[in-house]
C-alpha cells in the first residue's frame, strides 16, 4: 500500500506481558504472572493484525502502566480501584504494588506519554493527508466479568462495540452492527464496555478524528482457563479479518449519519 493512503490506526493496548519495571512490586512472581493471565488480551496483536494499516502497539503490559486510563487519576473511574494509568491493585482489590510520587512520574514520563505521543503522531499523519482520521481500539475480554468490572451481567455477547459519544458516527455504529448480525454472533454495542480511545489533543475538540472499539470474548478463541489458542481461533481471527477490511472501506466510503440505538443486540 502506498505511504499516503487512506489507513485507519489499530490501536492494540493490552497484548503484552512485558514488565520492564519491577520497582514498587510487592508481590511474588506467582501472584505477578497470575495477574497478567487474568488481564492481558492475548493474542489481539495477531487477531488484528494487518500490513496495510498502521498499528500502535504498547510494547509493556497494562500490569505495568495502562495507556488506555486517563493520565489524571480525577478523571479516570478505575483509579477508585487502584486500577488507574498505574496499576497499585490487584483484580481482587489486593495491594500488589507501593507507588511512589517519583516512581509513577518515572513511569508516566518514560512509558505512558511516548506511547501517546506515538498515537498523536500516527493521527495527525492521516489527518494532515486526508483530513480526518479513523481509530479502531483493539482488545479482548474474558466471558466471566473480572471482580472489578463496572458491569458485572454474566450474559456477555460474542463481540463487543464501544462507542465516543462525540467522536463515533452512528453511521458507523450500524454499520457494524450490521457486519456482526450477518456472521451470526451477539454483538454488544457499549456492552459490557463503553468507550474509544482518542488522543487528548483532540479528545471532545475534532469530530473529523473518529474512533471505535472492537472487544473479542476470549471465549471465542482461547481455550478454557489458558491463554492459548482453541480450535475455533482462525475463525475469530478471519472475523476480525473482515472487520478490519469492513472499517478500512468505511472510512473510505462513509455516508451521512443518523442516530443507531444502543444496548445488547442478540443475532440469531
Amino acid at each position: 500500500m502506498r505511504y499516503n493512503a487512506k489507513k485507519i490506526i489499530l490501536h492494540i493496548p493490552h497484548s503484552s506481558c512485558d514488565i520492564p519495571l519491577k520497582d514498587g512490586f510487592i508481590v511474588n512472581e506467582e501472584i505477578l504472572e497470575n495477574e497478567i493471565m487474568i488481564l492481558t488480551d492475548w493474542h489481539t496483536n495477531d487477531l488484528f493484525h494487518s500490513e496495510n494499516q498502521h498499528r500502535v502497539i504498547t510494547d509493556f503490559s497494562r500490569i505495568f502502566c495502562d495507556v488506555e486510563r486517563f493520565s489524571d487519576d480525577g478523571k479516570e473511574i478505575m483509579s477508585q480501584f487502584g486500577m488507574g494509568a498505574i496499576y497499585e491493585r490487584r483484580d481482587s482489590g489486593e495491594l500488589m504494588r507501593i507507588v511512589s510520587t517519583e516512581l509513577r512520574e518515572k513511569i508516566m514520563k518514560e512509558y505512558y506519554e511516548p506511547h501517546h505521543h506515538k498515537l498523536t503522531i500516527a493521527v495527525e499523519e492521516q489527518l494532515n493527508l486526508f483530513g480526518d482520521a479513523l481509530i479502531l481500539d483493539c482488545h479482548s475480554f474474558p466471558d466471566i466479568p473480572l471482580n472489578r468490572s463496572l458491569r458485572k451481567s454474566p450474559n456477555r455477547p460474542d463481540f463487543n462495540i464501544g462507542t465516543d459519544m462525540f467522536h463515533t458516527p452512528d453511521k458507523l455504529i450500524e454499520t457494524c452492527f450490521n457486519f456482526f448480525k450477518n456472521t451470526g454472533y451477539t454483538i454488544g454495542i457499549d456492552v459490557p464496555y463503553t468507550g474509544s480511545i482518542v488522543p487528548m489533543k483532540y479528545y471532545q475538540k475534532n469530530k473529523n478524528i473518529q474512533t471505535i472499539m472492537l472487544e473479542v470474548n476470549r471465549k471465542l478463541y482461547l481455550r478454557e482457563n489458558s491463554n492459548e489458542p482453541s480450535e475455533t481461533y482462525e475463525q475469530t481471527r478471519g472475523v476480525v479479518q473482515d472487520f478490519i477490511e469492513l472499517i478500512s472501506e468505511w472510512r473510505i466510503q462513509s455516508s451521512p449519519q443518523y442516530k443507531f440505538p444502543k444496548g445488547i443486540w442478540p443475532v440469531y
